[in-house]
């Protein structure tokens, strides 16, 4: 993980995402989280086991700003194989209220 990925929530979250952990990925939220995907919002828990859990998510950071609050990743799972993607969190009091991702523009 590049070390610009310095909030504690987000390496976290990256941690359990590789590690196929989802306790560990829903611990770094906050009990009213949110996300969207591809600019449209989604039941959370549905998208989290159908896009990481059940189809061995992993994710690969290829840049980061704002102390990894903003992202470029390679994800990768059994679905559909690897694409490039952006997300985007929102951290309240340590923890992920928010987070938004989908397709990155091409290099």
């Amino acid at each position: 993980m590049p070390a610009e990925v310095t909030d504690p929530a987000v390496r976290a979250l990256i941690d359990a995402i590789n590690a196929g952990d989802r306790a560990a990925f829903l611990a770094t939220l906050t009990p009213d989280a949110t996300m969207s995907d591809d600019g449209r919002d989604r039941d959370l828990h549905q998208w989290v086991d159908r896009e990481l859990f059940s189809s061995q998510g992993r994710m690969s950071v290829e840049s980061a700003t704002d102390g990894g609050r903003s992202l470029i990743a390679e994800n990768t799972n059994d679905t559909y194989g690897t694409m490039r993607t952006f997300w985007r969190f929102t951290v309240r009091d340590g923890k992920i209220s928010r987070f938004e991702t989908g397709q990155a523009c091409e290099r």
